[in-house]
């Protein structure tokens, strides 16, 4: 479920909170899936269950995951638009857009870029 890497620069926390953001995104956990508990996946990792519990306590903050006292932690589903960890791209995407309109693009020729994934001519 979570796969660690040594070598990455990344805290262990770190690279746990977003093994199971990349996992919530993907949908291979749904809305109200329980998470393993802290010492269940403390041991399976064979790492320090503070660590996990400072992941998992990142996600509650960030909105991914709720905590129920006495039941465990399960997933709230995919944090929306608005989370902290996208505002910067939508900025990028905000100037990347005016610079294009400013360029002549249309916003009809922009909206069906988007809408096709980024694949066209355009």
């Amino acid at each position: 479920m979570v796969h660690l890497d040594y070598r990455d620069s990344r805290p262990i926390y770190t690279q746990i909170a977003d093994s199971f953001r990349t996992q919530i995104r993907a949908g291979v956990l749904a809305e109200g899936d329980k998470l393993p508990s802290v010492r269940e996946l403390a041991s399976e990792l064979t790492i320090n269950p503070n660590t996990i519990q400072r992941a998992y306590r990142e996600l509650e903050t960030e909105g991914w995951i709720a905590s129920v006292s006495g039941k465990g932690s399960f997933v709230c589903g995919p944090v929306k638009e608005t989370s902290p960890d996208l505002a910067p791209l939508w900025a990028q995407l905000d100037a990347a857009a005016e610079k294009l309109l400013e360029a002549g693009v249309s916003r009809q020729t922009l909206l069906q870029y988007l809408k096709q994934g980024g694949d066209t001519d355009a």
